[in-house]
Order: C-alpha cells, then structure tokens, then sequence
C-alpha cells in the first residue's frame, strides 16, 4: 500500500481519498481539544497551514480521544469546533491511532516512520508525520516538538528555498 492509496472519513461524514494530496507536502497530526498542547499546537498549525497552503502545504488532522480522554464529543462536533480555528484543516473523523481499532492511516504511517527506539507506538497527542510531495514517509516528531520548529524542513519539502518565509 502506498501512501496515495490510503483514505478516511472526515469529521463530517464524507470520504476522503489522501490521492487528493498528490504532489502535495502533508503534515499530519493527531489531535485533542483538551490536551496541554492543544492551544499553542492549533495556533501554529493555523500559522503554518495559512502561511504555505499556496505553497503546497496541507495539514491533516485526526482527533483522538485515546489519550486521557481529551477529545470528547461526536466526530462532526469536533471537526465544527477545529475548523474554526482554520478552514484550511482537513479534518477527519475521530480515529485511534493505536491498538487493535486503529485506523488504517495510523497503521501506514506507524510502519513507515518509528518512534524513539524504533517503537511504532504513538505516545500522545499531536504527534506529527511530515509527508514530502511523492508520498514518503520523511519524518516524525514528537508531541512536544512545535509546529514552528518544523518550518524549515517543510520549506525545504516544498521546494521554495525561501528561509526568510520562516519567520512568523
């Protein structure tokens, strides 16, 4: 299976083919609305996500409620309230991203990119898979990792060669 061949359903019920995303650099990330991360996450995802869309940038987003709890609510529910934040967000359906019920993107992109010492785990809320324009797997990074400090690798991923564009 290829990265292009994967799909999910959004937060509003419809189908969504991640061949859309061709030729495209994605960012996904799996979300909650109450976790710590969650304020400062969402606002340089939107900053990011607006900065670069025109670039070729698209931030896909899978809420989560495997961790503590902290995406409660319906899938439509919560796709309404982080669109909010950012129209530019593709928002899926809730999802789980580990265990015998994790969702088929989850699955692919644990395969694809290990965590720390190779675990396939994910170990909680906003952890970020960096997609180039091909369809590969180029890194992952952790919860704690800011959207920001991923800016660089993702104008080098897009092509612009613009360093300057790094400052928000």
């Amino acid at each position: 299976m290829a990265f292009y061949d994967l799909s999910t359903t959004l937060g509003d019920g419809t189908s969504f083919s991640f061949d859309t995303l061709r030729g495209l650099v994605v960012l996904i990330v799996n979300v909650a609305s109450n976790c710590g991360y969650a304020a400062n996450h969402y606002e340089e995802l939107k900053a990011l996500g607006e900065k670069h869309y025109d670039d070729g940038l698209r931030i896909v987003l899978f809420p989560c409620n495997q961790f503590l709890s902290q995406e409660p609510g319906a899938s439509d529910e919560v796709c309404l309230r982080v669109q909010k934040i950012s129209d530019r967000f593709i928002v899926s359906e809730k999802v789980a991203v580990n265990g015998s019920g994790e969702c088929a993107v989850y699955k692919y992109l644990k395969n694809e990119s290990r965590g720390v010492f190779g675990t396939k785990m994910i170990k909680w809320n906003f952890t970020k898979f960096l997609v180039d324009r091909d369809g590969k797997v180029v890194s992952r990074h952790a919860p704690s990792a800011s959207p920001l400090s991923l800016e660089k690798k993702i104008l080098l991923l897009l092509g612009t060669g613009d360093t300057e564009k790094t400052q928000l």
